[in-house]
């Protein structure tokens, strides 16, 4: 149990005063045991997360990905998926749902155990007329057990095997028996077996003596199964076997749980037997398109998706023809959680259905928990607001702030949801952590704003903290449109002496590597000719970052080599010229792989190679400056080697790409002992070099005035 900051309801979210939130006794009560577990028996049982482990420690090294897991480790993660309460706000493009509203939740990280939750529209349902907030709040349970129904496409009279009679087979027994369906359960547990029996199977079986296959055949006339579903939870690969086994021929079996998959051949072949997997609640599950962003499926293309199954399932138990009452549902105040899950895990208070209560509380919670053990504030130091805490921010930015105490103060923490906030706030002793950006806005105790937030957010955010007086970092890039970029422009132009410093996170002209090549560049006599290779590695085109959220790769990250072209000229753009490639598969956008050519004021030339294509084994990124009879080379920011005159190259054990002395050069500006560490027209003049890029790479008309 923890005190965390109450959500803010976002643009297509409802906010939710939770009621009731069901207790998952399957995948949550295994993640709450996977999270007892020493380290080392985690890793052995998850080997894919140490795999991207040792790839974060080989790229950025061993102490930035110890300093990764350990903040991960120690934050934890919020539980539960099903939840049910009232709407208290709407957000601003919600249509279809009221304040007052009753409604049920899913979702992992969105319907969690908790008395406030923002929940995406289609993740929310109204609750009909006759339906408790207690029944409503197992609806994420029911959608998963529905959609394998789904899956199994039951007609009527057909005689069904369901494995694993745990609150999932429970459900999809009741809900095969509303399809006409015969139904034979089979579980170990002699009280599962008896529940079912009450709840409409025709019979059932004991997997531990045996014989599952045939006893099935004796009790379908020798046909066997017309599909099996399995709820089941289990290492063993006999599972799955026995399910083949018991299946007539060109039978269907469907996966609902999660068993082990050593797939025999003779088991299925022979008889042609259909194997099918139940993607959780339904169609638009993983979609973020679907799940976050409000898109709707139209229903004349996809009958049920995971909300209509939502709704299928509430009008089920409203009918009456679902019943939770056999299920002996017990009810436990928030205070007694512990109790709660202790009575899942056995025991004499054993149930199979444990739901947590909610006092009723008032419209509002408290965006903003103040954190006791705070580090002290010291004189002299620059207080920092954090706005964004994913995974750069705790990953880079937090690290290097502690690292430079004596020159910085994390005083606050602010994230989209309340738990993220808090545990990084805790980690890095922060005085407070919040989900209303305004609170560090208006804070007068904070010096420096950090914008560590998807990219949309960055120009807005780092707006609003100028006006309020505060120097701000915002991670790159700067802006997304020129209307935006222009706003900036104008609050600088209204600005005298003493406007606060703004600083774009173009971290790459501060790496040791770079600062070594600017040196020997510092008398040079011709211009540059600089070629730059990113090797940037292929990103899904359903990523956030190729959305109107991230705003695509060009705009997004390449403009980090826009911005070290114009730190090694020292001149302004005067010409752009890009060129991308258009491949037949639309796996890559047009703007992942390109060559974009920059000229400058002092004749300079530098090209980038910007590619998706490549593989992420090879090396990331290289540079070559060619200048004054000599060529200086960088290496993923891990070794400068110059050819052609004795200068003294550079290297370290791994990649340095300069943000911890960005920080450093930030505090120097800030203080007022050194000037801007990147002036406002080399951050207006980089950022639209990207724009002009995008503009070409997309074949897009010349921009309108901004003003």
């Amino acid at each position: 149990m923890a005190e965390v900051p109450a959500p803010l309801v976002s643009t297509r979210n409802v906010l939710v005063r939770v009621a009731h939130s069901c207790i998952s006794a399957g995948t949550e009560m295994a993640s709450v045991r996977m999270s007892a577990l020493p380290l080392y028996k985690r890793a052995l049982r998850q080997p894919e997360n140490v795999k991207r482990v040792l790839q974060m420690a080989r790229e950025q090294g061993f102490g930035y990905a110890l300093e990764r897991v350990q903040g991960k480790l120690s934050a934890g993660s919020p539980t539960g998926y099903s939840a049910a309460g009232t709407v208290i706000a709407v957000g601003a493009e919600v249509e279809g749902f009221a304040v007052g509203d009753r409604v049920a939740c899913a979702g992992a990280g969105v319907a969690n155990h908790a008395e406030l939750i923002d929940v995406p529209v289609n993740l929310a349902v109204r609750i009909p007329e006759g339906v408790t907030t207690a029944d409503a709040s197992t609806v994420t349970l029911g959608a998963i057990a529905l959609q394998g129904v789904r899956r199994a496409e039951p007609t009527l009279g057909e005689r069904f095997l369901v494995i694993g009679l745990g609150l999932l087979g429970q459900l999809t027994v009741q809900m095969l028996r509303a399809n006409g369906c015969q139904v034979i359960g089979v579980d170990p547990d002699a009280a599962r077996r008896e529940l079912a029996l009450r709840s409409g199977a025709a019979w059932v079986l004991d997997p531990v003596e045996g014989g599952q296959a045939e006893q099935v055949h004796r009790l379908t006339d020798a046909v066997g199964a017309d599909a099996v579903i399995i709820t089941a939870a289990g290492s063993s690969d006999e599972i799955v076997s026995d399910a083949f086994r018991s299946c007539r021929r060109k039978g269907r079996v469907v996966l609902v749980g999660d068993v082990g998959l050593g797939l025999r051949r003779a088991d299925f072949y022979a008889k042609e037997i259909d194997f099918r997997i139940s993607a959780s609640y339904g169609p638009g599950r993983y979609d973020p398109i679907y799940e976050e962003g409000g898109q709707d499926y139209p229903l004349a293309y996809v009958r049920w998706t995971e909300n209509r199954n939502m709704q299928a399932y509430l009008e089920l138990i409203a009918s009456g023809g679902l019943r939770l009452a056999p299920l002996a549902p017990r009810i436990f105040a928030l205070d007694d959680a512990a109790a709660a899950y202790a009575a899942l895990g056995g025991g004499p208070e054993r149930t199979m259905l444990a739901l947590l209560e909610y006092a009723s509380g008032g419209e509002a919670g408290n965006n903003v928990v103040r954190l006791p053990r705070a580090a002290a504030p010291r004189a002299g130091r620059i207080r920092v607001g954090v706005i964004g805490a994913g995974s750069f921010a705790q990953g880079m930015h937090l690290p290097n702030l502690q690292r430079l105490s004596s020159r910085f103060e994390i005083r606050a923490v602010a994230s989209r949801t309340g738990s993220n906030a808090k545990a990084v706030a805790q980690q890095y002793k922060a005085q407070y952590a919040t989900t209303d950006t305004r609170a560090v806005l208006d804070d007068p105790e904070v010096d420096l704003v950090i914008i560590a937030t998807r990219h949309d957010l960055h120009a807005p955010m780092a707006l609003a903290a100028l006006e309020c007086g505060k120097h701000v970092l915002v991670e790159k890039p700067l802006a997304l449109t020129e209307r935006d970029l222009a706003s900036i422009e104008r609050f600088y132009a209204s600005r005298n002496e003493g406007a606060p410093v703004l600083m774009t996170g173009f971290n790459r002209r501060f790496a040791p590597g770079v600062v070594a090549a600017r040196g020997v560049l510092e008398r040079r006599t011709s211009p540059l000719i600089v070629n730059y290779r990113m090797n940037a590695g292929y990103i899904p085109s359903d990523s956030w970052v190729h959305g109107p959220e991230g705003g695509g790769r060009n705009i997004g990250e390449a403009c980090h080599i826009y911005d070290l072209f114009a730190a090694l000229t020292r001149s302004s753009p005067v010409a752009v010229q890009a060129q991308g490639i258009r491949p037949a598969s639309k796996q890559w956008h047009r703007n992942d792989n390109f060559v974009a050519t920059i000229r400058y004021a002092d004749g300079s030339v530098c090209t980038l190679t910007y590619t998706a294509l490549g593989d992420r084994a090879f090396p990331k990124e290289r540079m070559e400056v060619f200048a004054d009879g000599m060529v200086i080379a960088l290496d993923d920011y891990k070794s400068v080697t110059i050819t052609g005159r004795r200068a003294r190259g550079w290297s370290a054990q791994g990649a340095q790409k300069g943000q911890y002395e960005e920080l450093e050069a930030l505090a120097a500006a800030i203080d007022g002992t050194a000037a801007w560490p990147i002036s406002l027209e080399d951050q207006l003049a980089t950022t639209r070099v990207s724009f002009e890029v995008e503009r070409q790479l997309l074949d897009m008309p010349p921009p309108e005035s901004a003003e």
